[in-house]
């Protein structure tokens, strides 16, 4: 499997321990079931040997409960021994831990964006398997062998059955650290499982040496190839068998290593000579109802109930033949527990449910309620039966739980009563084993309830938020989640981070602020802007009345409306005091009010929390400005314009009129003095009478 992740986030890994927890982007692998974010000091400090372009893809799987920065570039490739043939689920979460969100209105942080590419390739066929398919993969035979008395006299029981399961070939050979690889599925609930070498050789049979001399080293692995880095048991099988108890239901790989063949066997041959081997298993299965130790104690296959008007996969689990009655889940021990106690030993008591495919974001529930007080341990464990030595999840006492994995919640620890969630199990099969401790003194005779169910979200959000339901990315997966409210937070909204007075407070200064729309308000009514007076005054108003709705005071009308209104008349208040500035007329005043009004509402209207929208209005603003100040300048220009335009026309006609009024007087003069000089007309000489007109030009 190939896994590349590219993302925006600039983070350098070896400062990680610096940055806040709930602004660091994390990402988070968990097989079987949806991961939680674990951002403990272990695993932070866990990252300064992580380099910035790779991750180890091993190291990140080993440990189901660690989380990793995420990093600009990730690139990691995983072979079949490094990964079970199950599902994996990884998460990306945007900053971790109990943070509040002050509001619905605005949810501000940083965001991150990112690609991923995921690429899973597997062998043609079952029997090859390894990095390049080129390891082949033997399916051991198996067969009911006997039934075995064992060491159970004690309890009478002796119907255990033997599993005897052999590699198909007599024998198997092995070179100098060559490996041999060998599949069993295990199909029920085992006591144990041995693994076992016989009839150990050497071939050629003329090969000289001593056989004790070589290492056969096992390595057994569930659900995966083992390797000599990544196993889950190994040993020594020329030395003694390999045992491993409790074995999980499910596919197993076992490995066989030959060392030092060449160092004991030496010569020339040494090259061609390998030690040959038989390999033998055995499973020792209980009888129906039966498990633990020598197969003494009860165990129990719980029945599903579904509850009804119900999310998806809630149910609560109940032992056959119980009564089945509506939403009850709980159901009486003292029936049901072993009664078998020798010679001092703690009995137990088995109990074994199934979680279907799908149900992994779903939240386990056990509880005990008793009237005297509660004298059991309880331990669970995924596909095996839990012992004191091999379990998941564990409850002792108050001081000693689970409780430093994430996903283990306790709520409630008392002599009478327990109550403890795990969050996202995984899917497949659950044991729950209850360990009845063992007391000489003696106690009164008392009832003790126990109630295991499936639930959606713990403790119901301890009733400070809404449990809300949700798909995978790839639709197969229901989880839920808690969306707390303002004044809580954590997975269950369980963590307080502000107090009921500090809210009031809190509100109550919200709310009191918007009280300063009185003083725009006020000027613009003291400058008869009735328009802007109306903006200002109503803006203010639907602003209170929109944080009180948000803060859970009291909502005038929907969350949606009041949102819309305040977002909508703050900006509008913003443009229209950008255009009060602009000394144009009415009329365009109106016409930019009315552009303005269309692409404020557009804005309050999609995404109006965004940040970006306070840089848009200010340019929508100062746009509006402008385009005022350009009509304004331009009204100027025209009527500058037009006076100079008429007043070279008035001093046109002003020297027209001179020159016809100077003409006029020279030739009224010229006249006279023609007419003293001479009464009569003469040649050449013109008198100017009434009638005569002179034309332009004259």
């Amino acid at each position: 499997m190939s896994i590349a992740l590219k993302s925006n986030v600039n983070l350098d890994i070896r400062s990680v321990e610096k940055v806040a927890k709930s602004v660091l982007p994390m990402i988070c692998f968990r097989e079987g079931s949806l991961p939680l974010p674990d951002v403990s000091n272990t695993s932070l400090k866990e990252l300064v040997s992580l380099s910035n372009s790779s991750f180890e893809g091993a190291q990140i799987l080993q440990n189901s409960e660690q989380c990793y920065p995420v990093p600009r570039n990730m690139t990691m490739k995983l072979t079949n021994e490094q990964i079970s043939a199950t599902v994996l689920y990884f998460g990306l979460f945007n900053g971790v831990g109990p943070t509040r969100t002050q509001s619905k209105m605005i949810v501000r942080g940083p965001s991150y964006s990112f690609a991923a590419n995921i690429t899973v390739e597997g062998c043609a066929t079952s029997t090859m398997l390894g990095q390049y398919c080129n390891q082949t993969v033997e399916q051991l035979s198996c067969g009911l062998s006997r039934n075995n008395s064992g060491n159970g006299s004690a309890s009478g029981f002796f119907n255990q059955s033997m599993v005897s399961c052999r590699n198909n070939f007599e024998t198997s050979c092995l070179g100098d650290e060559e490996i041999m690889i060998y599949t069993l599925e295990i199909l029920r609930i085992a006591e144990f499982l041995t693994i076992s070498a016989e009839n150990v050789r050497l071939r050629p049979l003329s090969s000289t040496g001593n056989v004790s001399g070589i290492d056969l080293i096992c390595y057994a692995r569930y659900g995966a190839m083992p390797s000599t880095t990544v196993h889950d048991y190994s040993g020594k099988l020329n030395t003694s068998p390999l045992v491993v108890n409790s074995p999980k239901v499910g596919q197993w790989y076992i490995s066989i290593l030959a060392l030092n063949v060449s160092k004991v066997i030496g010569g020339s041959l040494s090259n061609v000579s390998k030690v040959c081997y038989s390999l033998e298993l055995q499973e020792l299965e209980c009888p129906m109802g039966k498990a633990g130790p020598n197969c003494l104690f009860e165990r129990y296959m719980l029945q599903t109930v579904l509850r009804k008007e119900s999310t998806p996969f809630e149910s609560y689990f109940l032992p056959y033949g119980e009564e089945v009655m509506f939403d009850a889940a709980n159901f009486l021990l003292e029936p049901v527990l072993s009664n078998y106690s020798f010679g001092g030993v703690d009995t137990w008591t088995y109990f074994i449910l199934d979680i279907p495919r799908g149900a992994a974001g779903g939240n386990l529930h056990i509880r005990l309620m008793s009237d005297r007080k509660i004298n059991y341990e309880v331990y669970v464990r995924n596909g095996g039966l839990p012992s004191l030595v091999d379990w998941d999840f564990y409850y002792v006492n108050k001081s000693s739980s689970s409780h430093g994995s994430m996903f283990f919640v306790l709520y409630s620890s008392s002599e009478e009563k327990v109550d403890f969630y795990m969050l996202y199990v995984k899917e497949g099969v659950w044991n729950i084993a209850l360990r009845h401790l063992n007391n000489t003194s003696g106690t009164s005779n008392g009832q003790t309830t126990m109630s295991i169910s499936l639930e959606r979200c713990p403790k119901r959000c301890s009733y400070h938020g809404d449990c809300r339901s949700a798909l995978d990315a790839s639709g197969l997966t229901s989880y839920s989640f808690c969306a707390c409210d303002r004044n809580h937070g954590g997975v269950d909204c369980s963590i307080e981070i502000v107090s009921h007075q500090g809210h009031i407070w809190q509100s109550i200064a919200l709310i009191a602020s918007n009280g300063a729309a009185v003083l725009p308000a006020f000027w613009a009514l003291r400058q008869k802007a009735f328009a802007e007076w109306v903006v200002y005054t109503v803006s203010g108003i639907s602003s209170g009345l929109y944080h009180a709705c948000d803060v859970g005071t009291w909502c005038a009308l929907p969350f949606g409306v009041l949102q819309f209104f305040d977002f909508w008349l703050s900006f509008l208040a913003v443009v229209s005091t950008f255009v009060y500035l602009t000394t144009i007329g009415e009329v365009y005043k109106r016409a930019i009010h009315t552009v303005v009004t269309i692409l404020t509402a557009l804005m309050a209207i999609t995404k109006a929390t965004r940040s970006s929208n306070i840089i848009l209005v200010m340019a929508i603003g100062a746009l509006a400005l402008l385009v005022g100040w350009l009509i304004e300048f331009s009204t100027k220009y025209r009527s500058l314009s037009f006076s100079m335009d008429l007043c070279s026309n008035t001093l046109e006609s002003v020297w027209h009129v001179t020159i016809y009024t100077s003409s006029f007087f020279f030739l009224c003069s010229k006249v006279n003095t023609i007419n003293s000089g001479n009464e009569g007309p003469s040649d050449g000489n013109y008198r100017l009478t009434g009638q005569d007109s002179l034309s332009r030009g004259s």
